[in-house]
């Protein structure tokens, strides 16, 4: 992956958190187009233990400096203050976020936050490797749901595409989490053609026979190396076609903020979803903000623009526990503020990301 800078600091029209409109605490995180902010995505690392091709090379990583990378004490920190303006959900994601050594302690730490309507909700998205050695643990700290990503349930496909064969420690991450009591577990693919456009219907077939969800991601331009072709790229309606082939479907309603459209396969109670972020955007309902793991917070996945919490949380060495909530709680909102109505991708004027998916945090 070729080294990306991080940018600190801001560079949105509305960044600077002293020149964002004030909210009321009441009010939560509400962007100037109305939307309510429920949902924080934490990137807890940028490494990973695979090597997917549409994400990065298999050698020459530049990783963030250790140094960089948020502690515990700060994540939780940040969370404390999220919560208190209205978050629910917390994300765990990475990288991959089992690679983190102290990851149960921070799910625990952070399932213990009270939010305004009571305890808040930790979930997280993994690759399922090593999942089924921590998974007791994770659930007994607080873990309440669990996205695992798998693009092939071919083993050689799954070697040539992540470049390692794990196949074998996904499966059992898997079986685990089907036999635990997390639900709705749901299984993440993104579909690419000629790479996985002919086993669309056998993913599926294969997360119903654990009780799971598929959910198929349209890929996004966010690979580290800026390959991303639109033409490449495996549509929604390319997807519903393919699963229609083989059974009825039939729309679910009420998808509120949701980033999956979902449907209903043979009359339920199986169901499929569909994350068309490039041909059916939802920027409209979007909530959701993300939290780099060396401390930038992003309103958009697909944003150049980032707003600085390091200076906040390591800043000022005296400075009281209290004085750095307002500040966090400032660069929240003015993170909010700058949020625009929709991600662009469809304009010609877009610009993808300089960070990779792995840097920003899915």
């Amino acid at each position: 992956m070729t080294a990306v800078p991080v940018v600190i600091g801001i560079r949105a029209p509305h960044a600077d958190a002293a020149t964002a409109a004030p909210t009321p605490a009441s009010q939560g995180l509400v962007d100037t187009h109305g939307r309510v902010h429920r949902d924080l995505r934490i990137s807890l690392t940028d490494r990973c233990s695979l090597r997917c091709t549409y994400c990065m090379p298999e050698q020459g990583n530049e990783w963030l400096a250790r140094s960089s990378i948020l502690s515990t004490d700060e994540i939780v920190e940040v969370a404390e203050v999220a919560a208190s303006l209205g978050i629910r959900t917390f994300r765990l994601t990475g990288g991959e976020p089992l690679l983190r050594a102290d990851i149960v302690d921070v799910v625990r730490r952070i399932s213990r936050i009270q939010g305004e309507d009571g305890p808040v909700e930790v979930a997280m998205t993994t690759n399922g490797i090593s999942l089924a050695k921590k998974l007791p643990d994770l659930i007994d700290a607080g873990l309440t749901r669990l996205n695992i990503s798998i693009d092939t349930v071919d083993r050689q496909r799954f070697a040539d595409l992540t470049r390692r064969d794990r196949i074998d420690d996904v499966f059992e991450g898997i079986a685990a989490a089907a036999a635990s009591e997390l639900r709705p577990l749901k299984l993440n693919t993104v579909a690419m053609r000629g790479v996985n456009d002919d086993e669309l219907p056998d993913l599926v077939a294969f997360a119903m026979e654990v009780g799971a969800q598929l959910r198929f991601i349209e890929q996004m331009p966010l690979d580290a190396g800026h390959t991303w072709d639109r033409a490449s790229m495996v549509t929604r309606e390319e997807i519903l076609e393919k699963l229609a082939a083989r059974w009825t479907l039939e729309p679910v309603p009420g998808r509120g903020g949701a980033p999956a459209e979902k449907w209903r396969i043979d009359g339920g109670p199986h169901e499929v979803g569909v994350i068309a972020s490039v041909t059916a955007p939802f920027c409209g309902a979007c909530d959701r903000l993300r939290l780099t793991a060396d401390g930038q917070l992003r309103n958009c996945l697909f944003s150049n623009s980032e707003y600085d919490l390091i200076g906040v949380l390591r800043g000022d060495p005296a400075s009281a526990p209290g004085h750095r909530a307002e500040g966090i709680a400032a660069m929240l909102r003015s993170c909010v503020h700058g949020k625009l109505p929709g991600h662009a991708i469809n304009d010609p004027s877009f610009l993808q990301p300089a960070r990779g998916m792995n840097a920003i945090g899915g």
